[in-house]
């Protein structure tokens, strides 16, 4: 890969950032910079996106956030870990950061409702192998309230989000550190989603 000057400066000025392993627009972060460096894939992906954590769900927008931004902490995600758990905040109930943090600390002493707890639970194992679902984490899930299309839905999101979680870090995309950063991501996926 061909860096110019001014990149070479630019990473020197913002230890941060990391180098991408291809090369890719500089002043967008994350998985925005493979969307743009990839039309054809970026269409299918943000559609993808917007049906798992936007489109029709009796699990609201912010607990569908909430398993992204969960499944994206424990891949060490830290760009989709950020910004969908900005966009879990601004989308649940009077912003709750502290919600968010307290799932990714430890769900199960979490002030969320049992059932998220048990979807949670089988995202977890998707997370570390989709074969560590018991039948067990799916009657917890069901005695809880969930339905069979929140417990799919939750397997979809769980591991669509390994893939996404993996395009980001395996490329080395940037990484910004600014809290504000995210917070302003999270506030737009809230009010627009995923397709532009």
């Amino acid at each position: 890969m061909k860096y110019s000057i001014f990149s070479v400066l630019f990473f020197l000025v913002n230890p941060a950032y990391s180098v991408p392993h291809i090369e890719l627009p500089q002043s967008l972060p994350g998985i925005i910079s493979l969307l743009a460096y990839c039309p054809q894939t970026a269409k299918p992906l943000s559609m993808l996106a917007e049906v798992l954590l936007r489109g029709e769900s009796t699990l609201s927008a912010g607990e569908r956030e909430l398993i992204a931004s969960y499944v994206s902490s424990l891949n060490t995600c830290n760009f989709c870990c950020n910004s969908h758990s900005a966009a879990a905040a601004h989308l649940l109930d009077n912003g709750a950061l502290t919600t968010v943090q307290a799932v990714k600390d430890d769900f199960q002493t979490a002030p969320i409702s049992e059932k998220l707890k048990t979807l949670l639970a089988i995202a977890q194992q998707v997370q570390k192998n989709g074969k560590l679902v018991t039948a067990e984490h799916i009657s917890r899930a069901r005695q809880a309230g969930a339905t069979d299309k929140e417990i799919h839905d939750t397997v979809l999101i769980a591991a669509a989000f390994c893939m996404y979680n993996r395009y980001v870090d395996g490329l080395s995309t940037w990484t910004p550190d600014d809290p504000e950063i995210y917070d302003a991501m999270g506030k737009e996926l809230a009010q627009i989603g995923y397709i532009r």
